[in-house]
C-alpha cells in the first residue's frame, strides 16, 4: 500500500508514477482515492482485458455486448433479453448475509440501468466441504441473504448451482446473475453525451459502508481481512423495489439520456465511466448529496459504495418530471451536477474544487501483461493410478447420488420464491434449465448456469470449454436454442504465473467453444485474488457460465421427468473412460487426479442440434444431460424425479474396453439421455445417424420401483428407488441441521 497526502491507497509505486505523469502533477488525497478504486483489478480488469479479447463478442443477435452494464440479445418480436453475472466473493467470505444480499442488489441494478425489467435471478455458489462448520455457516447465511433480498424485491431465483470443495473453505464464491426483458428501442446506455444535462443521484443515502469495497475485492484474504468488514455494503430490498418501479416509470417519459447504478467504485465509477463514454466531463457538487451521516469527507463520499443508488443523466426540461416521479415513490434525490465539455470529473465541495481528474484516466486504466506458466501439479495429477472397481456398484451408485455435489439442492431453492411473477414454466428441479414465459402465453427463454471446478483444475482449457458446453446443453435439454452466454471468472492471484496460465487457458477453451456453438459472450465479470494468504491456497478455477436460449413456442418445452411407462430410453453421444475430476473419483475413492474429459466441439454442436431437431419433430418427451456423476447418476435423477423405475442394458452401448464403473460414472461431454414413445425409436435413431451422432437404445421406463442396470448377462445395479431417493434428498438437510 502507498500513502498519498495522508491517505492509504492500494496503488503501487510504479502506478503512482504513471498517474503523476498523466496528470502532470501529484494527485491529492481525493484524486488518489478515485484513481485507486478505478485502477483496482475489480474495476479496471487491468490483468484480464488482454485475454478477454479472445472471447467472441459479436453476433447477429447481439444488441449490446461487453463494455455495457449488461449484455442484450435480440429474442424476436421487438424484444431483447438483458442478462449479466457478477461476483460478490470477498464480501460474502467476511459477512455472508449482507455480502450475498448486496450481490443480488447490485446485479439487479445492472439490468435495470439498461432500461430492462429484471425478471429472474440465478446463483452459482461454491463453498468448502459441507462437513466443515465454517463452510456450513457461510452456506447458510449466503443462501439466507439471497433469499431475503430476492424474495422482498419480488424477483424469482430460478436457477443456479452449488459446488463443495476444500479449495473454497476460506474463499467461498458467490456469483449472482440476473435476466431482464426490454423493448429493443428502449435500451438505455450508461453515457453522458449531451452538454448541459443534469446529473441526479437518486435512491439510498450515501454513507461510509462499502468504502474501499473494490480494492478489498482486489487483494487476497488475510488474517486481517476481518477488519475489512466495513467494506461490505448493507442492502435495502424494500428501497430497491421502489427504485425498480420508479426507474421504469421515469424511462417511459424519454427525458433520461443516460443511466448507471452506483455499485463498485461508487460515484467515482458511475460519473467517470458515463463521461468517458460520452466524451464529456461531469461537475459534481458534494454538498448537494443526501448523506446518511454527518462529517463525511470528499474522499469518502466519492468512494462510498452505499447501496440502492442510481445516477440519472437527465434533459434539463425533464428534471421536474423525473423528480416528481421519485417523490411519488418516496425516494430521496439530489441534483448533484451537470454534464460539461471539460472531459474531466471536477469535484466541488461548497463551490471549492477538491478534485480534478480526466474521465479517461479514471475509466481506462493501463493494462498489465502478466506472465503465464503451466502449473507443475497438472502433469503429476494426470498420472493418478486407477482405483480398484468396487464390488457392489449398486451401493456405490447410492453413495454417489448422496454425495454433497450431486445430492438434491432443494434445501437451497425451497428458501427462494422461485415462482413469483407468474413467468416460471420449468421450475427448479423440473428440468436442466429454467424456462420463463416472456411474451403473452407462448414464447419463452431458458437460462442455466454451469461450471465444473474440478475439471478446470486438471485441464483449464477443456474445463472452460466444458462449462460453456454444459450450460448450452442444459438450455437445449429444455428445448431452447442457446444464443449467447455471460461468464463470471473466479481465480486466484493473477500475479502468480500458474494462476494466470489457468485463466488464459480457460478463456481459450471458452472462446473456442463459443465460436463453434455460435454463442457470443456478451458480458461478464472477472474475480481474481480468491486466495487465502494464510494457507496459500487458491480456489480451483471456476468459470461460471450462464447460457440463454430462446423457445419460439412453450408447447415444445421438455422436462427431465419420465412421461409414460414403457417409453424407450435413448443415450445420445459417446462415453469415454475420462474419470479425472469426476465425482466418482472424488467422493468414492478420494482421488483428485486423472485425465479430465475432453471436449469435441463439433460433436457438442451436432448433439445439441440433434436434440433441438428431434424435439421439433416431437420425438422427445424427456431429456437430461449427462454431467456430474455420469450416466448412472443422470438416469437415477430422472427416476427419482419421476418416481418411476428403469430397466437398462449397458451392452447396447458401443464402448472401447471400458470398465463398468467407467461406463456408469464417466463425465464425458456431449451426451443426453432422452425418452421417446416406442413408436418413435427408429425415427430418432435414424435422425441421429443422419446427423452423425452416436445413439443407443439402452432401455425403458418400468412399472417396478427399482433402478436395474444389466450388462450382458450380469445385473450390475439393482437399487430400490425409495432408498436412492432417500439418500439423494437427505444429505444437505442432515448436515444443515447440525
Amino acid at each position: 500500500m502507498t500513502i498519498v497526502d495522508g491517505v492509504q491507497v492500494d496503488l503501487k509505486p510504479e502506478e503512482l508514477k504513471q498517474v503523476e505523469k498523466m496528470l502532470g502533477r501529484k494527485p491529492n488525497a481525493v484524486e488518489a482515492g478515485m484513481i485507486d478504486v478505478m485502477w483496482s483489478e475489480h474495476c479496471s480488469y487491468k490483468s484480464s482485458r488482454p485475454i478477454l479479447k479472445l472471447l467472441p463478442q459479436k453476433g447477429a443477435l447481439v444488441v449490446c455486448g461487453p463494455g455495457n452494464d449488461a449484455g442484450a440479445v435480440d429474442i424476436g418480436d421487438g424484444y431483447v433479453a438483458v442478462f449479466k453475472i457478477e461476483s460478490h466473493n470477498h464480501p460474502s467470505a467476511i459477512e455472508p448475509y449482507n455480502g450475498a444480499a448486496t450481490g443480488i442488489g447490485g446485479i439487479i441494478r445492472d439490468i435495470l440501468c439498461m432500461g430492462a425489467r429484471p425478471i429472474a435471478l440465478l446463483d452459482p455458489l461454491r463453498f468448502g466441504s459441507i462437513k466443515s462448520p465454517h463452510s456450513r455457516w457461510l452456506f447458510k447465511y449466503v443462501v439466507k441473504g439471497i433469499a431475503d433480498y430476492g424474495n422482498c424485491v419480488g424477483i424469482p431465483t430460478v436457477g443456479g448451482e452449488v459446488e463443495f470443495d476444500e479449495s473454497f473453505e476460506s474463499n467461498c464464491l458467490v456469483n449472482v446473475a440476473c435476466v431482464g426483458i426490454a423493448k429493443k428501442e428502449e435500451i438505455v446506455l450508461a453515457e453522458a453525451k449531451n452538454l448541459g444535462d443534469v446529473v441526479i443521484l437518486a435512491g439510498g443515502s450515501t454513507g461510509r459502508d462499502g468504502i474501499h469495497g473494490v480494492t478489498f475485492a482486489s487483494r487476497s484474504l488475510t488474517e486481517e481481512s476481518e477488519e475489512d468488514r466495513p467494506a461490505v455494503q448493507v442492502g435495502d430490498p424494500f428501497t430497491k423495489k421502489l427504485i425498480i418501479d420508479s426507474t421504469l416509470e421515469i424511462l417511459k417519459n424519454g427525458f433520461v439520456h443516460g443511466l448507471k447504478d452506483l455499485g463498485g467504485g461508487g460515484l467515482t465509477c458511475g460519473s467517470s465511466e458515463m463521461a468517458n463514454k460520452g466524451n464529456t466531463g461531469i461537475d459534481i457538487e458534494l454538498s448537494k448529496i443526501h448523506l446518511r451521516e454527518k462529517g463525511l469527507l470528499p474522499f469518502e463520499i466519492m468512494l462510498s459504495e452505499s447501496q440502492e443508488r442510481m445516477l440519472f443523466i437527465v434533459d434539463p426540461s425533464g428534471v421536474e418530471t423525473v423528480t416528481g416521479i421519485l417523490n411519488k415513490y418516496g425516494l430521496s434525490w439530489s441534483i448533484v451536477g451537470k454534464v460539461t465539455e471539460s472531459e474531466n470529473i471536477n469535484v466541488f465541495l461548497n463551490g471549492k474544487l477538491v478534485a480534478k481528474v480526466p474521465a479517461k484516466l479514471l475509466a481506462e486504466s493501463p493494462t498489465i501483461e502478466r506472465e503465464a506458466e503451466k502449473p507443475s501439479y497438472i502433469d503429476t495429477l494426470q498420472t493418478a493410478k486407477k482405483p480398484q472397481m468396487p464390488d457392489d456398484l449398486s451401493e456405490t451408485l447410492i453413495q454417489l447420488t448422496a454425495s454433497e455435489n450431486i445430492a438434491s439442492k432443494e434445501w437451497v431453492y425451497r428458501q427462494y420464491d422461485h415462482e413469483v411473477g407468474d413467468r416460471s414454466v420449468v421450475k427448479c428441479g423440473e428440468g436442466d434449465a429454467a424456462v420463463l414465459r416472456i411474451l403473452g402465453e407462448d414464447k419463452g427463454i431458458a437460462v442455466s448456469s454451469d461450471c465444473n471446478s474440478k475439471h478446470c483444475y486438471l485441464d483449464p482449457y477443456n474445463g472452460g470449454a466444458g462449462a460453456t458446453a454444459e450450460a448450452c446443453r442444459n438450455v437445449a435439454a429444455v428445448g431452447a436454442r442457446p444464443i449467447a452466454i455471460v461468464d463470471c471468472l473466479n481465480f486466484g492471484n493473477p500475479e502468480k504465473p500458474d494462476v494466470f496460465w489457468q485463466f488464459r487457458e480457460t478463456i481459450r477453451g471458452m472462446s473456442d467453444m463459443c465460436k463453434v456453438l455460435q454463442t457470443p459472450c456478451v458480458g461478464g465479470n472477472v474475480s481474481f485474488y480468491n486466495e487465502d494468504e494464510v494457507t496459500k491456497k487458491a480456489v480451483k478455477p471456476s468459470p461460471a457460465v450462464v447460457a440463454l436460449g430462446v423457445l419460439d413456442t412453450l408447447k415444445k418445452v421438455i422436462t427431465l421427468t419420465f412421461k409414460n411407462v414403457n417409453d424407450s430410453i435413448i443415450l445420445l453421444g459417446k462415453t469415454f473412460p475420462e474419470m479425472g475430476g469426476s465425482e466418482y473419483y472424488y467422493s468414492i475413492h478420494h482421488i483428485e487426479g486423472g485425465i479430465a474429459p475432453k471436449v469435441d466441439m463439433q460433436r457438442e454442436k451436432d448433439t445439441i442440434d440433434l436434440v433441438l431437431l428431434a424435439n421439433k419433430k416431437n420425438y422427445v418427451n424427456a431429456a437430461h444431460d449427462c454431467s456430474k456423476g455420469g450416466l448412472g447418476v443422470a438416469l437415477s435423477i430422472m427416476s427419482i424425479n419421476s418416481n418411476r423405475g428403469i430397466e437398462i442394458d449397458f451392452s447396447k452401448i458401443n464402448t472401447e474396453s471400458m470398465r463398468l464403473d467407467e461406463l456408469l460414472f464417466s463425465e464425458s461431454h456431449s451426451r443426453f439421455i432422452v425418452t421417446t414413445p416406442k413408436s418413435n425409436v427408429n425415427n430418432l435413431l435414424e435422425l441421429a445417424q443422419s446427423r452423425n451422432v452416436a445413439a443407443y437404445h439402452i432401455g425403458r421406463v418400468s412399472n417396478s420401483p427399482r433402478i436395474v442396470i444389466h450388462h450382458e448377462d450380469d445385473e450390475i445395479v439393482n437399487c430400490d428407488l425409495k432408498d436412492i431417493k432417500q439418500a439423494w434428498e437427505s444429505t444437505i438437510p442432515s448436515f444443515m441441521e447440525l
